[in-house]
């Protein structure tokens, strides 16, 4: 069905022909492109690798291949089996590992899966770093290990544990206030690794968790990414259980979607706002977001005297950006929180530890914070074009169009107006343009997009 690969990694679909689906083939080929980068990269003569994955059905497989291959180009290999992406990123630096792979394909359905690959930061891989992998990947120049240099296999359980651990240990995590709330919550982990985790977290922090979809069996009871018309089981459950609130992670828990105790959505853009508010409020300084992310944290971070800006989509680009602004807190406006105090990654067990203490300290229901904040809209619409149509020459033209407004060009055309804003980008995978437009009510965000459609399609 599909296999796509990009400087993050490679994901796909399961079975199938090789080089058009993710088939072993396929995993061991990629496997073996990274572990020969990392021996480029390294004058170790031992190197050791973390892996992990979500629960998806094909997880073990793929975790097996690429185990077996990494110990055969004779880098070690630590397992830490079911676990999330923010677990993996943080038992990197937490055990001095030379690098590490993620098996998850994130909120993709079940069908597929990914590998995601860290630097011994814990950290995914910049640009240069992952073009460097696919060339290896593309000449399949390898050099395996012989026999008495094979690398080490080891399992090793707890960390998620430890993981949760170090979220406790955060200055600004308030377990005290946490506890003395006594908050009930909802949980669905869409039967993935998160319905370890997130238990495990309220769990030590005193908070009685209803769990709904938290069997880590990999069998998505709807679609896992964490959208609104996804979500009509828990948003009805936390308003039959009287829940406080309701807590949604995608299946590799970087993504946090809060539900709030009428059954509305929180939104997964404010879910780094009131993060974000609760981090300005208690530490003076800077945020970043991406490019397609709501202004409601430019607004929020103004109100705290401090600086916000825009990177291109991507985690890699939001870190980058937040490293050269010293930004104390950023992410993306899927749900995902990167709080630097901790790690450099989008990591829900830090969010939902954020968020709680917020709502703690300020002793108001999830709803009253939402009302708290500035109120945006967003709009989400794509527009299929044929490959022989130039889409750059489209987006240039754009801003040519709209060169008043000063439109930001580092990933596609980004247009801000008085009161919304359009961001369009081309997809690196596809004939497509997406468009994103934010507004002040949800007429408007429409009309926006409905706008530049109109606009894109007189171009052509």
């Amino acid at each position: 069905m599909a296999l796509i690969k990009s400087i993050s990694g490679i994901r796909g679909t399961i079975g199938g022909v090789v080089n058009e689906n993710l088939t072993p083939v396929n995993a061991v080929k990629f496997a073996a492109a990274y572990g020969m980068w990392l021996k480029s990269e390294n004058s170790n003569e031992s190197l050791t690798v973390i892996i992990g994955r979500d629960a998806r059905i094909s997880g073990e497989m793929i975790s097996n291949l690429v185990a077996n291959t990494l110990t055969g180009l004779g880098i070690n290999v630590i397992d830490i089996g079911l676990s999330t992406t923010p677990t993996v990123e943080v038992a990197v630096t937490l055990d001095k590992a030379d690098g590490g792979i993620i098996i998850t394909a994130s909120h993709n359905p079940k069908q597929w899966n990914a590998l995601k690959l860290l630097n011994e930061k814990g950290e995914f891989l910049n640009a240069v770093e992952g073009e460097k992998i696919l060339n290896i990947a593309e000449d399949e120049n390898f050099l395996f290990a012989e026999v008495d240099d094979l690398g080490k296999y080891e399992k090793k359980e707890g960390y998620i544990n430890r993981h949760i651990d170090e979220v406790l240990k955060l200055p600004l995590v308030d377990n005290e206030a946490i506890k003395k709330a006594g908050f009930k919550v909802v949980v669905d982990a869409v039967n993935s690794t998160g319905g370890i985790a997130v238990p495990a977290l309220l769990e030590k922090l005193g908070v009685e968790c209803i769990q709904l979809y938290c069997e880590p069996n990999g069998h998505f009871p709807h679609n896992p990414e964490p959208l609104k018309e996804h979500l009509t089981d828990i948003s009805e459950l936390v308003v039959t259980e009287k829940a406080d609130f309701g807590i949604v992670v995608d299946p590799d828990v970087d993504r946090l979607a809060i539900i709030c105790e009428d059954g509305s959505m929180f939104g997964e853009e404010y879910t780094l706002v009131a993060c974000a508010d609760y981090v300005l409020g208690k530490t003076k300084g800077n945020t970043v977001s991406n490019l397609s992310s709501s202004r409601a944290l430019r607004d929020i971070t103004q109100k705290h005297g401090g600086a916000y800006e825009a990177s291109a989509v991507g985690e890699v680009n939001v870190v980058e950006l937040m490293k050269t602004t010293n930004a104390i807190i950023g992410g993306e406006g899927n749900g995902g929180i990167i709080y630097p105090e901790s790690h450099y990654g989008r990591d829900s067990l830090v969010g939902i530890a954020l968020f709680l203490s917020h709502l703690a300290n300020l002793k108001i229901s999830c709803k009253k914070l939402r009302e708290s904040y500035p109120e945006y809209f967003m709009s989400k619409s794509k527009i299929e074009l044929t490959p022989d149509i130039n889409v750059d020459e489209i987006l240039t033209k754009l801003t040519e169009k709209f060169s008043n407004e000063k439109p930001n060009c580092i990933d596609g055309v980004k247009i801000d107006f008085e009161n919304e804003w359009v961001h369009l980008r081309k997809s690196n995978t596809e004939p497509i343009v997406r468009i994103y437009t934010e507004s002040i009510s949800q007429k408007k965000a429409d009309d926006l997009a409905s706008k530049f459609i109109v606009e894109i399609e007189a171009l052509l």
